[in-house]
């Protein structure tokens, strides 16, 4: 078949879905399918367009064998709602350009959120009497009005009415999670239209390495006890408790929390560190792919960290699968649906969110005990080799969709 995936969101910008989605195309390349990509210029989360696409309405470019159309996208780097919507809607209107560039083409698979990219679909599907398949990671507006983000009620309605008419024009829903999946049905799609397709890891590249000398030397951590969280910053992910666990440990100077990543809530979280004059939390700007396995190397705990909220039961942060098949113990701060996946694998700890003290006296006790943390590790490797390599999922979701 010739397949379109049409996403605002690509590699080499980082984050679970450009992973997730440059993976679904190269197994679709794979198995024999042409593939050819969508979206919008490189700019998330930055804001920030990078100098060798500035000035430019269109760009073609091949990845991993797969044709790759980029279209102009409005920059906003953190901010309000309203620009984030001018953010959304500049490439629904750009991305018509490069679908009418991409040439025939047998199925559309469109990833969503932003929910607007579904006008961009409902055109695509027209201009090539193709259908498509709505993939969801995300259930928009709800997760948004759930944590207090979106609270215009207009906005609201409209959204909502949008969600169920692009849900019904689509041939297919896909979903991330199971919470994800018992969402769609809530809101009237059968069990039989929904593909399962959940966030995995390169069993390959995330593995247990040495420790990296040259990156603990520059960062100046030798000798150091590292907690890693490795991953998105937002709102939903109450990184406030890891930062509160560090102030309650500031006095073990063998303990360092190493928080990698951006979001738009890093700005916040460092202006807490410095408020609180942490001297025991560092903060890495968002690294290359390739590049994290380095700082897995030097964890001696890996963190996952969820704010207490009702959808936060159909969460399972992508974060779980690398740091599980690093070879070190991750500590769960969380509930749902995340939280059972680190209890069935045996490779860490779930503890209640927003409580600083309990994961400060759990990130104690489990750097006291290395027959554990090894005990955990290898658990934790074995499981996501057996149920979340990117082969294995891909190949799943195939199966459902023939």
């Amino acid at each position: 078949m010739r397949i379109l995936l049409l996403t605002q969101y690509f590699p080499p910008e980082k984050g679970a879905a450009q992973v997730r989605l440059r993976e679904l195309a190269k197994g679709l390349k794979n198995e024999g399918h042409e593939v050819t990509v969508v979206t919008a210029f490189p700019n998330h989360p930055t804001g920030i367009i990078p100098p060798e696409y500035r000035g430019k309405g269109f760009a073609r470019e091949e990845m991993d064998g797969i044709r790759v159309l980029r279209t102009w996208v409005y920059p906003v780097q953190r901010g309000r709602f309203w620009l984030r919507l001018c953010n959304y809607f500049s490439f629904v209107f750009s991305s018509l350009y490069g679908i009418f560039r991409s040439g025939k083409q047998d199925l559309i698979v469109v990833e969503s959120p932003p929910l607007f990219i579904g006008f961009s679909a409902i055109v695509a599907s027209v201009v090539k009497k193709a259908p498509y398949i709505f993939n969801v990671s995300d259930l928009w507006p709800e997760s948004a009005v759930q944590l207090g983000l979106v609270s215009n009620k207009q906005l609201i309605r409209m959204c909502e009415w949008l969600e169920t008419y692009f849900y019904r024009k689509a041939l297919k829903l896909s979903a991330q999670t199971v919470g994800i999946v018992e969402g769609l049905k809530k809101k009237g799609a059968a069990p039989q239209d929904i593909l399962f397709l959940p966030n995995g890891v390169d069993t390959d590249l995330f593995q247990p390495r040495e420790r990296d000398k040259d990156l603990e030397e520059s960062l100046g951590l030798q000798g150091k006890s590292i907690v890693l969280y490795a991953g998105t910053m937002g709102y939903a992910h109450g990184i406030e408790t890891a930062l509160e666990a560090a102030d309650i440990l500031r006095g073990k100077k063998e303990i360092v929390f190493l928080l990698v990543g951006d979001g738009s809530e890093r700005p916040k979280l460092e202006e807490i560190a410095r408020g609180k004059g942490l001297p025991n939390v560092i903060f890495i700007d968002f690294q290359p792919l390739e590049e994290i396995p380095r700082y897995y190397s030097l964890s001696s705990i890996n963190l996952s960290t969820l704010r207490r909220y009702k959808l936060s039961e159909g969460v399972r942060p992508s974060k779980v699968f690398p740091a599980l098949a690093s070879g070190q113990p991750l500590i769960y701060v969380g509930e749902g649906e995340g939280a059972e996946i680190v209890k069935e694998s045996g490779g860490g700890i779930v503890l209640e969110p927003e409580n600083p003290e309990l994961l400060a006296k759990t990130i104690l006790e489990l750097l006291k005990d290395p027959g554990l943390c090894h005990e955990l590790s290898l658990k934790g490797r074995e499981y996501v080799i057996k149920h979340y390599s990117w082969q294995r999922i891909i190949q799943n979701w195939l199966d459902q969709l023939k």
